[in-house]
């Protein structure tokens, strides 16, 4: 059993790789001559796998509590990434979430800052991505959230009725990535 040294940092769990699904060979792209120099640089793609806790105060408190409130996360994959902790929610659990997330007083996430789009195209069944942004003034931290939709089915529910001020927000990521927010109001 080996002790851990009291003056460094308890090691947290690196995310789990996801497969890669391309691979790019120097600066610019592999059908043109690279004169940058980087003509030696080999970049894998892959999508972010997922962290299993622990993952340090207070996104341990975050991850039990959000469990405990909406069970249908359980097997939610869940990312702790460069300090910041994302959840991968099903998308007919959005609302029931972001909810309990603004309403409960352990989470208090009252804010939700953006919500933007992602185009995945390597993602055959979920190529878009909504990621909701959420703030708790009253404990001073984030979350992110993240739902994912196909190309062929780009409806999400929508969060204008738990948080007014995404509005805008919604409208912009329908214009720009197609995603259809189902409640939106008109």
């Amino acid at each position: 059993m080996s002790e851990q040294t009291p003056d460094l940092p308890v090691s947290q769990g690196e995310p789990t790789p996801a497969p890669v699904f391309e691979t790019r060979k120097g600066m610019w792209s592999a059908g043109s001559s690279d004169t940058s120099g980087y003509n030696g640089l080999v970049v894998s793609k892959a999508m972010p796998g997922r962290t299993e806790p622990p993952f340090g105060d207070p996104f341990d408190a975050i991850h039990s509590r959000a469990i405990e409130l909406v069970p249908a996360l359980s097997g939610a994959r869940f990312l702790f990434d460069r300090g910041e902790l994302t959840i991968y929610v099903p998308r007919e659990n959005l609302v029931e979430v972001a909810q309990a997330f603004r309403d409960d007083a352990h989470l208090r996430f009252e804010v939700c800052v953006s919500v933007s789009g992602v185009h995945y195209p390597e993602e055959t069944g979920a190529e878009l991505h909504s990621v909701y942004h959420l703030l708790s003034y009253t404990h001073n931290r984030r979350v992110r959230l993240e739902v994912t939709c196909s190309d062929d089915d780009p409806h999400i529910p929508s969060l204008a009725a738990v948080y007014p001020m995404v509005d805008w927000h919604e409208r912009e990521t329908w214009d720009m990535f197609g995603i259809v927010y189902d409640g939106h109001p008109p």
